[in-house]
């Protein structure tokens, strides 16, 4: 499958919108202008839903709402005027719920929606009314909130394609535990009969854990979703095609087979393989959108069947080359065995910043690198964004950390763990214009830069 973003040799920058203050506004249009004149023609955001107190933009409250964090003040609509009604003829099938999912969270002290009184958590038409008139005032501030939300992206969508720049998103494989789409979709979702989760998703032990990483969220019923004709799938990826121009699919290996662990157990390690009918749902997203331009987030535990469903679609996967240097020359990552159609990157979400990777590694391993791209001392991070953009990968995505060459102490996530994630801002000032001129000339050098 051919995308427009994989139309010729492209170069990105990963960087969340929580990173940035009035990030759909000045703050995004301003860090847009930036990678215009860095000559990068892709920004990367991670998921933009609402999250919850741990602030993981994995742990969505909602598929289609947005994080109102992200929203520029200075910006807002007026607030006396009419709601547009094409947003709500649009929006009908899930504005409401989730305005309402959100006043009765604050209502309750932020309580899951299984401690609610049991006529709200079961949502007995009665008590959602009434309490739809009691919250009516802190309903339509959300109503309000998401419209401008709407607006503010629509706005910086259309500034980012008048500066050549496409908009890069990732859809969460599974929502939170306590969100909008468990409390109004119940019957899709592997829950107890008071709402909480019966079985959780994670993985097995792998690169980033020993124990595995157990997530907390919620597994589907994969065969409720195939009786409704994946329709719920189809709502949320369509919500997001509507803001985005490439899409990745995160743990896009659960389409072949998910790890399931039982709720309450301590680590991953308990889980087991179950399969997922997931040719049908990619079937069934292409009868929907005849083009989809979609990446597979191909990493970890991947096995034949995930490799055979992804090749059978053409989607492009992923190669980054924090995992390459393992000593095995048939690894996937090494730059020389990356494919034209893949994303390349130095390191993603997950993974340390080059410059704290590179610190981090033992003896064999460094001399590994050093060796293979002959590093010479302080060549980090600069040497393996070098390899990025060199690659034959069709796009090359930096993180934003290692384009100014930070350390550890800018991990924006370490997985396993619950403290100290998705707090990274950038800087003020970082991005200046000699280090947009550089990365420009970089670019051009190996191919990336417009024609």
């Amino acid at each position: 499958m051919r995308l427009p973003v994989f139309d010729r040799r492209r170069a990105g920058v990963l960087l969340p919108m929580s990173a940035l203050d009035a990030a759909l506004g000045r703050g995004g249009r301003a860090f847009v202008d930036w990678l215009s004149e860095a000559a990068f023609s892709v920004w990367q955001v991670l998921p933009a839903g609402p999250v919850g107190e741990d602030r993981s933009p994995y742990w969505v409250r909602s598929d289609h709402a947005g994080n109102a964090a992200f929203l520029d003040a200075a910006e807002l609509p007026d607030p006396n005027a009419p709601i547009d009604p094409e947003f709500l003829a649009a929006s009908g099938p899930w504005l409401h719920d989730y305005a309402l999912f959100e006043a009765l969270t604050r209502a309750h002290g932020g309580a899951p929606f299984w401690q609610w009184p049991p006529p709200l958590r079961d949502r007995s038409p009665e008590a959602l009314a009434q309490a739809a008139n009691e919250l009516a005032p802190e309903i339509a501030r959300i109503e309000r909130e998401q419209y401008a939300f709407h607006l503010q992206w629509n706005q910086l969508r259309a500034h980012a394609r008048t500066r050549g720049v496409r908009l890069f998103g990732d859809l969460p494989f599974y929502v939170g535990p306590s969100s909008v789409e468990t409390w109004a979709h119940r019957e899709l979702f592997q829950l107890t009969a008071t709402g909480e989760p019966a079985a959780i998703g994670g993985v097995p032990p792998d690169y980033f854990s020993q124990l595995g990483q157990l997530w907390g969220n919620p597994v589907y019923d994969w065969q409720a979703l195939r009786r409704t004709d994946f329709s719920w799938w189809l709502a949320r990826v369509r919500a997001q095609l509507a803001r985005m121009d490439l899409l990745r699919i995160d743990h896009f290996r659960a389409l072949a087979a998910h790890w399931a662990v039982p709720a309450g157990a301590a680590d991953a390690r308990g889980g087991t393989w179950l399969s997922t009918p997931g040719e049908l749902l990619l079937r069934r997203l292409l009868d929907e959108f005849s083009d989809l331009p979609l990446v597979a987030e191909d990493l970890g535990v991947i096995t034949e069947d995930v490799l055979a469903l992804k090749s059978g679609f053409g989607l492009p996967g992923m190669r980054v080359l924090q995992f390459a240097f393992d000593g095995d020359p048939a690894n996937a990552h090494l730059p020389y065995l990356h494919e034209r159609d893949c994303v390349a990157y130095t390191g993603t979400h997950d993974n340390d910043t080059t410059l704290g990777w590179y610190a981090s590694l033992d003896r064999d391993t460094a001399q590994r690198v050093d060796y293979f791209l002959r590093v010479t001392e302080g060549a980090m991070p600069a040497a393996l964004i070098r390899a990025a953009l060199g690659s034959v990968a069709r796009l090359a995505i930096i993180p934003a950390q290692d384009i100014l060459g930070l350390d550890s102490c800018a991990r924006l996530n370490t997985p396993g763990t619950v403290e100290g994630n998705w707090t990274w801002r950038l800087p003020a000032g970082a991005l200046t214009a000699q280090l947009a001129r550089d990365y420009a000339r970089l670019n051009g050098a190996f191919g990336r830069a417009p024609g």
